[in-house]
């Protein structure tokens, strides 16, 4: 399970490699400065999970707003050859 830090932002510079290890044990790190949330540290693998999650979830808003605009009777649908053909022509290539 993950755990939350709050550390000064100076803990940055004075105590980076507590820090990284803290990471690396899946511990979250927030930053603060003057008292404030400032940023938050993680661990490159907590990292790529949260990179991948966010990626995913557009995605799929993306294949919802798709669906939608597909379900709408005045999309206008474009043949396999006016598909390409406009990135041809957009991109100078052929596809």
């Amino acid at each position: 399970m993950y755990e939350i830090h709050a550390r000064p932002v100076r803990d940055l510079r004075n105590n980076y490699a507590e820090l990284a290890r803290m990471t690396k044990d899946h511990k979250h790190i927030i930053v603060t400065n003057n008292g404030k949330d400032e940023t938050v540290l993680i661990s490159i693998d907590d990292y790529n999970i949260c990179r991948e999650l966010l990626y995913t979830k557009h995605i799929l808003s993306q294949l919802e707003q798709a669906e939608k605009e597909a379900s709408d009777s005045e999309t206008k649908w474009l043949t396999h050859d006016e598909v390409f053909a406009k990135y041809r022509k957009k991109y100078g290539y052929g596809i």
